[in-house]
């Protein structure tokens, strides 16, 4: 058997160097596999985490931002001072004048003033809030909502309480819609739609409570207790005033404003569209609230209690929509909020029957509620930070312009149909909405599909 001899064949020592300085590379090859292993497990249990993570709450952000912030909360105490202060007095001010021996048409003319000039000053609110700002026209609403009440104190005169109701319109109009557009600006932008929802909640509880507690008052308490209470909840949020800053001081640049104001924004078909859909809503809310306690067959027990069904699910309404508008877009709930809102009305056709009434305020207050909180987010989220004032402007006007008109035109024509077809006809009506809804709908761009936000690092 042949020998190898040296240079060929390896030794002992030499094999044994180059079986270690493999095995050095082979454990470092196993070493560096086993951390790409770990990092590639690492990165899959990571994506695996944020799928699953996605999974349980679809369409939401991650970690959510917070609803109730203490600037929204104030501004939720100075709506309900505001609006305490309103409806305390709504029904009280006909009744004292008729005290001080106005008949009807004076009654009349102190409700319809006082509405008048709640319009006149949402007209005139969004150009006094671009030249003052949000924190004087916010003192001055609260300042012309409260004081001129303790005038009712002087002797009766229906003089005094006109122009009180006239003074405390402009306050109301200007405090609406400041507070309107601060909301706007305190709560998220992605959860704007629940914040709006949430406003409505809370500003549902004065017209529930209020209203009825300020008849109650007057009859068993005397006038005095009402006027001092409505003064007092108006001013009240004066207090509040330094913390509510407007949305000029909160966003750079915002030097930028609409120049065109609040006629700017009716020509805007973008902002119009929506307006008018709420203001077909608007109009048929005035109807029920004026006439239907009157249309013949329905008892005082059965219209309170649509009235009342109606408000809670009007309350409902506006909260649902927030809550899902903002997971899946204000847009889609226009057209099916008018229709929940129109068939409502159609079926006062059976006014008589009670449950029918009170089941068709259900659905109309439903889609009432809708239409509040899908216009109003819509027509923000299409708007500057610096025009919220202009935007709150308008849909405070289509609330109060619509809210009027409908009884008066209503009252023009049920003598001649009677209460059922006229509820019917005020439904069908409503439906002439669809126009806008649908045009708006269509004009309105699909939202781009939102980039993966997850970024992985390429293995090594």
């Amino acid at each position: 058997m042949s020998t190898v001899t040296d240079g060929k064949r390896p030794g002992n020592t030499e094999i044994s160097a180059r079986r270690g300085h493999m095995t050095g590379r082979g454990q470092a090859v196993d070493r560096g596999q086993a951390v790409d292993r770990g990092q590639a497990v690492d990165r899959g249990q990571a994506v695996d985490r944020e799928q699953a993570s996605d999974r349980a709450q679809p369409g939401r952000p991650s970690p959510r931002a917070r609803l109730v912030s203490g600037r929204f909360a104030l501004l939720m105490l100075s709506s309900v001072g505001a609006l305490t202060s309103f409806y305390l007095l709504l029904s009280v001010t006909p009744m004292y004048a008729v005290s001080a021996g106005a008949g009807s048409a004076v009654a009349g003319i102190v409700t319809g003033s006082l509405m008048l000039a709640t319009v006149l000053a949402e007209f005139a609110s969004a150009r006094l809030m671009r030249r003052f700002g949000y924190r004087v026209v916010f003192a001055a609403g609260a300042l012309l909502l409260g004081g001129p009440a303790l005038a009712l104190l002087a002797p009766h005169s229906v003089v005094i309480i006109v122009v009180v109701s006239i003074v405390r319109g402009l306050g109301f109009g200007l405090s609406t819609v400041v507070v309107g557009a601060l909301v706007a600006t305190a709560v998220p932008p992605e959860r704007r739609g629940e914040g709006i929802g949430l406003a409505g909640v809370v500003s549902c509880v004065p017209a529930i409570v209020a209203l009825p507690s300020g008849v109650w008052l007057a009859g068993n308490a005397g006038y005095t207790v009402v006027i001092v209470i409505t003064a007092v909840s108006a001013l009240a949020p004066l207090a509040a005033a330094p913390w509510l800053t407007g949305p000029a001081a909160r966003e750079s640049g915002a030097g930028q404003e609409q120049r065109g104001g609040l006629l700017a924004s009716l020509r805007s078909g973008t902002q119009l569209r929506p307006s008018l859909v709420f203001a077909a809503t608007t109009v048929s809310a005035g109807v029920v609230a004026a006439f239907l306690p009157l249309a013949g067959g329905v008892s005082g027990g059965a219209a309170a209690l649509g009235l009342l069904a109606q408000a809670l699910a009007a309350t409902a309404g506006r909260w649902w929509a927030g809550r899902h508008g903002d997971r899946h877009g204000h847009g889609k709930l226009l057209v099916p909020g008018l229709l929940a809102a129109a068939a409502g009305m159609v079926s006062l056709v059976w006014v008589a029957s009670p449950v029918v009434a009170v089941a068709g305020m259900v659905l109309f207050g439903f889609g009432f509620g809708i239409s509040q909180n899908v216009t109003f987010a819509l027509m923000i989220d299409r708007a500057p930070v610096s025009g919220y004032g202009t935007v709150s402007a308008q849909w405070n006007l289509a609330y109060d312009a619509g809210y009027g008109a409908g009884p008066a035109v209503f009252g023009l024509f049920v003598g001649h149909t009677g209460y059922s077809v006229a509820f019917a006809l005020t439904g069908v009506l409503m439906l002439a909405a669809l126009v806008p809804a649908i045009a708006d709908r269509a004009a309105t761009p699909r939202p781009a599909a939102l980039p993966d936000h997850r970024v992985l690092t390429p293995a090594s």
